[in-house]
């Protein structure tokens, strides 16, 4: 913000500048019309060298002493002017360069708005600002009757997208889409209406409304939106943890859950919160929920194959909280897509442990 001021004081200097000097032209050209005026009585309008000019006395008088007094003026604002514009020049770029960024930031929330208000309405789906989260009108298939049914699917919000996944893996999703959901290509590569710009301030729009992390990495590169700092290392604000434990504590508290670790696996436990069973049961997207863990979007993680495709609980700790890498296939089976996100920015390690002694009990 007080780099944005500096810039535009910068700015409003140099127009009152440029604004001071055209009107002193404009004055000069006025007092030299008036002073070549016809002559009074004369008929005829006369040549300029015809009029008495200024004799050597006032030329090396007052005259003189006029024009020196300009210059020492005209001086005396150089040597301000330069200076001050130099002074200030630094905030200017890095104010224009916010500016920019947020530029791009929003065209991308022009894109993410409804239909109605001229966007592709991501937020039909998303929620307003995409931080609510919402639902998606969707049809799915019953692979033994071929029975077709309408169903509404729960979109996640995705102020905490940047938390989970890079920006490449981001960039990918909005090209490529994600198969067997709602979420269809939105990138001319994958086959939607997006080009490469528009898809570039959508990123730059969701990362103007991630949640700002705490315990960034000292020294770490960091970007402002509105205000708010986004970094890539750093974790959940502390309220918002207290109040994923809180809801985790109530489940268990009340029955919901058995454990914690099957809290945080089944349950949504509000913004910042991302459920397991999302990806991995199918049907919980649209609240018909099928055998906990047995596989939809992501693998199924019933009859001990978490077991065996990690040598040590502890590696698989590891792998949940990194996430994996696209294009690679991970544990000792050598399995998957490269799209199963990270968790350790959202969830404490303690949290994460419970999860996958849960899963491996599955």
């Amino acid at each position: 913000m007080t780099a944005a001021i500096l810039g535009s004081t910068t700015s409003s200097i140099a127009i009152f500048t440029v604004v001071l000097i055209a009107i002193g032209w404009v004055v000069y050209g006025i007092f030299n019309v008036v002073a070549g005026r016809r002559e009074v009585g004369s008929e005829l309008e006369l040549a300029a060298n015809r009029k008495e000019y200024y004799d050597d006395e006032t030329l090396e008088g007052p005259r003189l002493e006029r024009v020196q007094l300009f210059g020492v003026l005209l001086l005396a604002l150089i040597v301000v002017a330069l200076p001050a514009y130099w002074v200030f020049e630094p905030s200017r770029q890095a104010g224009a360069q916010e500016g920019w960024d947020k530029r791009f930031a929003s065209w991308g929330s022009q894109l993410f708005a409804p239909t109605a208000e001229g966007g592709f309405n991501c937020a039909g789906c998303h929620g307003g600002m995409a931080a609510t989260g919402g639902a998606a009108p969707f049809t799915v298939t019953d692979d033994l009757t071929g029975e077709v049914t309408a169903v509404d699917w729960k979109a996640p919000a995705l102020n905490t997208v940047y938390y989970r996944f890079d920006e490449d893996e981001v960039r990918f999703i909005l090209n490529y889409g994600r198969p067997f959901s709602p979420m269809s290509p939105w990138g001319l590569v994958g086959g939607g209406p997006m080009n490469t710009q528009q898809i570039d301030n959508l990123l730059e729009y969701l990362k103007s409304i991630q949640i700002p992390r705490e315990d960034c990495a000292p020294g770490e590169a960091e970007s402002e939106y509105f205000g708010e700092q986004l970094c890539e290392s750093g974790v959940l604000p502390t309220s918002l943890q207290e109040d994923i434990a809180a809801s985790i504590d109530a489940a268990v508290a009340s029955g919901e859950a058995a454990s914690v670790g099957e809290a945080i696996f089944n349950l949504e436990l509000g913004s910042g919160a991302y459920s397991c069973a999302r990806c991995h049961t199918q049907g919980w997207s649209y609240d018909d929920p099928g055998k906990t863990g047995q596989g939809a979007y992501g693998w199924n993680l019933t009859g001990g194959s978490t077991n065996s495709h990690f040598n040590a609980e502890s590696d698989m700790i590891d792998f949940i909280k990194s996430g994996s890498e696209f294009g690679k296939v991970y544990g000792n089976q050598g399995q998957g897509s490269g799209r199963m996100p990270g968790f350790g920015a959202m969830l404490t390690d303690e949290q994460i442990e419970a999860v996958v002694d849960y899963v491996r009990s599955l």
